[in-house]
């Protein structure tokens, strides 16, 4: 196998995972919120107020947290998010489709126009009004969402679309995660934030002494994002923070692995053979030789590994599968009747639903094709401007990243409501015309698996 198979390998493979996993995670939140809206509307609404207004404390001796299960959710579990999003952002960057300026600059300029553009229209119709606040809303994008709408489109849409939706994506949640820490953060305790800052300091100290103890991180982590709860700045930060400290790089290199490996399996051989005897048994051999083998092949496996990768693949399907949608089934009820429908006319709505359904693909089209004509970036020949115009109006479904910017704009007042309602409904429209769109834009198309 090339050298350059492998590094094709090395970066299709888990973006292939990634994809799938979050493919029918969107599919699940679906769902789930309608489940959500269901509940939220039914005789038993009561029910979902109270149930996610029950207070938890989580307590260690003394010390200890008393929070209503939605902040456990948005401030607790959406920081283990955060944390998945940072180690995803982290590999692209490494070795991903973000590694390379000549490979990320065409999604990178998309991120930019996908964002600037939306909160430019809402800035724009809600300037000096009481919901401004709400500026960053339709910045934001929804991946999970968005990929489980090209699952619907079958084998339509080649893999470069979507690494391309991955890739842009990604520098989305980067700038949400920027516009949280800078303008969505509550008033300061500089006491608590030095602390935080200085747990940070000892976790980057660690990784760049290679230390791969992930309980340690882990550990430091939780302290830094009770530190960070505590200053008043958004406890998820501490979540991409951590992500960044983790390791990247594995113990031992590939070639070493298989070696090792090889030279193990070979030893093995020597003592059981079944080409030799079908009938001879395993017991045979020395019980502590067989265990020994065993566990060095398991030290392989983990020193092949790095930290940032196994925590990526055993978290992963949790944020996909649980995380999220819980937080979809405890934000996405939102009781609809007449005050908010007709109350759908007012600046916070429209800003929200032309942001995201007109202002992500005009300002995704607009950034990359004056990019293209001027040089500074080459579109893929592998699919067409008007895939692209797709692709952004599936970065204009913004559900979870949305939701979570609206409860830190409108936190405590009526606009709240208005806000998810219009997310909701700008989230279904760009996801159904963007299907519509791909699916008339993308003829039949045969992916080329790498094998």
């Amino acid at each position: 196998m090339s050298a350059k198979t492998k590094l094709i390998r090395r970066i299709i493979f888990p973006l292939q995972q990634f994809i799938q996993a979050e493919s029918f995670s969107g599919i699940l939140l679906m769902f789930v919120t309608l489940l959500a809206l269901a509940w939220a509307n039914s005789p038993w609404a009561a029910t979902y107020t109270d149930t996610w207004n029950t207070p938890l404390t989580i307590a260690f001796g003394e010390f200890g947290l008393t929070k209503a299960a939605i902040l456990w959710i948005n401030d607790g579990l959406m920081a283990i998010f955060f944390f998945v999003v940072g180690l995803e952002i982290k590999r692209e960057m490494l070795m991903g489709e973000l590694a390379s300026l000549k490979s990320a600059a065409f999604p990178v300029v998309a991120a930019l126009g996908g964002m600037l553009v939306p909160a430019l229209i809402y800035f724009f119709l809600n300037n000096n009004t009481a919901g401004v606040s709400g500026w960053g809303i339709p910045m934001a994008t929804d991946i999970a969402f968005a990929l489980g709408i090209l699952t619907l489109l079958g084998n339509r849409v080649p893999l470069s679309l979507k690494l391309f939706l991955v890739a842009f994506a990604i520098v989305d949640d980067i700038g949400a995660v920027l516009v949280i820490a800078l303008f969505y953060t509550a008033e300061v305790n500089f006491v608590f934030l030095f602390g935080a800052m200085l747990v940070f300091g000892i976790l980057l100290v660690l990784s760049a002494l290679r230390v791969r103890y992930i309980w340690l991180y882990t550990l430091l982590g939780i302290v830094m994002w009770v530190l960070f709860l505590k200053s008043g700045v958004h406890a998820t930060i501490a979540g991409i923070l951590l992500a960044i400290t983790i390791p990247a790089r594995s113990k031992i290199t590939e070639t070493e692995f298989v070696k090792s490996t090889n030279n193990i399996m070979a030893e093995l051989h020597t003592v059981y053979s079944p080409q030799e005897n079908q009938d001879r048994e395993v017991e045979e051999m020395e019980e502590e030789q067989y265990q020994a083998a065993v566990y060095t092949i398991e030290d392989n496996c983990e020193e092949a590994l790095s930290p940032l990768h196994r925590l990526e693949h055993s978290l992963h399907p949790w944020v996909a599968y649980a995380i999220m949608p819980i937080f979809a089934l405890a934000n996405a009820g939102i009781f609809i009747d007449a005050n908010l429908t007709s109350g759908f006319s007012n600046p916070i709505s429209w800003g929200i639903v032309l942001g995201l359904v007109l202002g992500k693909p005009v300002g995704i089209m607009l950034f990359t094709w004056l990019a293209s004509v001027t040089g500074l970036v080459s579109k893929p020949a592998t699919f067409s401007w008007l895939q692209v115009i797709g692709a952004g109006l599936l970065g204009g479904i913004g559900f979870t990243m949305s939701i979570f910017i609206a409860n830190l704009a409108f936190v405590n007042t009526p606009f709240l409501a208005q806000a998810k309602f219009a997310i909701l409904c700008a989230s279904f429209v760009a996801g159904v015309i963007a299907y519509l769109l791909l699916r008339i834009a993308s003829p039949k198309y045969v992916e080329t698996k790498i094998i």
